[in-house]
Parts: C-alpha cells; sequence; structure tokens
C-alpha cells in the first residue's frame, strides 16, 4: 500500500510545504491542512490536493497521516479532541509525525493511537529548509516495526535517510542527540571564525584550508561564509533551536546525562534572541562573538 495512497498532511511551514509538495509529486492523493487555511489553499491549487477545514477533515479516509507542527501542545492539537486527526483517521491507517517534540509525548500520543486502532510513528527530520526542498532530509523512527515497514516507502519521498531506531520515543531522543551535536559544532565554528578574523587572518582562506582535514563540518561547508558575511536570513531559527535544546535539557535531567556545553550554548542563543535574532539562523551565534 505504498503506491497512489490517500495521504494527509498537516502544518505547512518551511518544512511541511515543500515535503508535502514531493509526496504530491510521487503520485499520492494529498488532503492537507494549515492553521492558516490561506497556504492551504495556496498548497492545493499548486498541486491539485484538498484543503481541509481541519485535521480531522484532512484525515478522513487517508492511509498514512503526516504532521510538521510547531510544539508538544500543538501536536496535541491537531492529534486529539472532536477535530483531531485522530478522530478522523479508520482503523489500521498510520499518523507519523515529523515535529521535534518530546519524547514524552510521543509515548502519550502512541497510546492514544492504539488505543483506536492507529499506527503511530514519532519521525523527526535534519537537514533543514533545504534538505526539505530537496528531498534530502534524514529521517529518525521510534515506534513499531510494522508501522515503520509501511510509511518508509511513502517517507521516501522527501529522505535520503529514514531509519527506526527503536520503540516509541527513540526517533525524539536520537534528534535530540543531533541537536546536541549540533550546538556544539555552531558554537566552535563561531568561535574559530571570531578567532581567525581577529588574528589577522583570511578567515574564508582558512576555511577553504582547513575543511579538507579533521575540522570539516556540515556547519563548515555550508554556513562559514555566510557567518563570515553576518548573513543570517536563512535556515534553522533561534527561536526553534532554544525550544529544541530545552527540550534536550529537560530529557537529561530526566535520564542523568550531563549537557554542560548544550546548557551554554543555550545560554549564548539567549544573548542573540536579546539582539532581536529569534528569527535568525542558528548560525549567528557568531553575532554575540562581535559586539
Amino acid at each position: 500500500m505504498t503506491q497512489n495512497c490517500n495521504v494527509a498532511f498537516i502544518g505547512l511551514g518551511v518544512m511541511g510545504y515543500p515535503m508535502a509538495g514531493h509526496l504530491a509529486r510521487a503520485g499520492h492523493r494529498l488532503a492537507v491542512f494549515n492553521r492558516s487555511a490561506a497556504k492551504a489553499q495556496r498548497f492545493a491549487s499548486e498541486f491539485a490536493a484538498r484543503a481541509a477545514a481541519s485535521p480531522r477533515e484532512a484525515a478522513e479516509g487517508a492511509d498514512f497521516v503526516f504532521s510538521c507542527v510547531g510544539n508538544d501542545d500543538d501536536l496535541r492539537a491537531v492529534t486529539q479532541g472532536d477535530k483531531g486527526a485522530f478522530a478522523g483517521m479508520g482503523k489500521g491507517a498510520i499518523f507519523t509525525d515529523h515535529t521535534t517534540a518530546s519524547a514524552e509525548v510521543a509515548r502519550e500520543l502512541f497510546t492514544a493511537a492504539r488505543e483506536q486502532g492507529l499506527g503511530f510513528l514519532d519521525a523527526p527530520i535534519s537537514g533543514g529548509q533545504a534538505g526539505a526542498e530537496k528531498g534530502q532530509l534524514t529521517v529518525m523512527c521510534g515506534g513499531d516495526s510494522h508501522d515503520f515497514a509501511k510509511a518508509q516507502p511513502v517517507i521516501a519521498a522527501y529522505a535520503k535517510a529514514c531509519r527506526l531506531m527503536g520503540p516509541t520515543g527513540a526517533g525524539q531522543l536520537t534528534k535530540m542527540v543531533n541537536q546536541i551535536a549540533i550546538a556544539g559544532l555552531i558554537q566552535s565554528l563561531s568561535e574559530a571564525l571570531n578567532f581567525a578574523t581577529r588574528a589577522g587572518l583570511d578567515a574564508a582562506a582558512v576555511v577553504d584550508l582547513i575543511k579538507n582535514g579533521a575540522a570539516q563540518s556540515w556547519q563548515m561547508e555550508n554556513r562559514a561564509a555566510t557567518m563570515l558575511r553576518g548573513e543570517f536570513d536563512h535556515g534553522f531559527a533561534v527561536e526553534w533551536m532554544r525550544k529544541d535544546l530545552a527540550i534536550c535539557l529537560e530529557e537529561a535531567r530526566r535520564n542523568g546525562a550531563e549537557l554542560p556545553v548544550a546548557a551554554l550554548v543555550d545560554q549564548f542563543y539567549a544573548r542573540v534572541e536579546q539582539m532581536g535574532g529569534a528569527r535568525w539562523d542558528t548560525s549567528s551565534l557568531i553575532a554575540a562573538l562581535r559586539r
């Protein structure tokens, strides 16, 4: 059941809109819901999809329902209640959530879905807006292996890598690992570039050389040039990263892991927000060092 399926997508933000577009291009019959109805109507016109008035309406008759919303509360709002997607889904349908949320809410919704005869996968994503537009996202899944096996071929429309990491919540926990690693990398790169500039070096030339060695990273390849130019009007917003780091820090308090660097970088992001950079790209950490 992977070709020309009935599919619903809830949440047409900077990630969800292109992801849903890839599903439409793959030949699936698509219904969409977005909090801003105008965006859902625009998507429907562009991709010959059906714009629904509620998550429930979008999910009616769908084999697979996908969501990409803001946080735990947003996710509960679009899944539960009389207008929530779960109320419109038929038994055996699978709900796959791409929101970066808590492992706790994933487990909560998995239980609620199972009680209604539905499948549920927590499947946060990495790759940013560019990855979503190119259909090259990394998808980290948690849940039942049978549900994953059915959903994975559909997810492939916008993923370059998709893997089941364990039971419910494992996808969200894997995304936390991803965000913890990224936070430290961006801060280190910011300090390195700022140091190079203050030392009188041609920082761009330095990057061009050291990217061939052990210091190389995705952040260096894709963000160093814009960081040096002070350009931050792209990519993953600081306020979203702070939301993600708050989830990481809360989970660490629960499992006993120490996250001293992540906690410190979160404070540096707070400085960027104070500078008016809440919607700047996460690479804007360098801006705080230039003040």
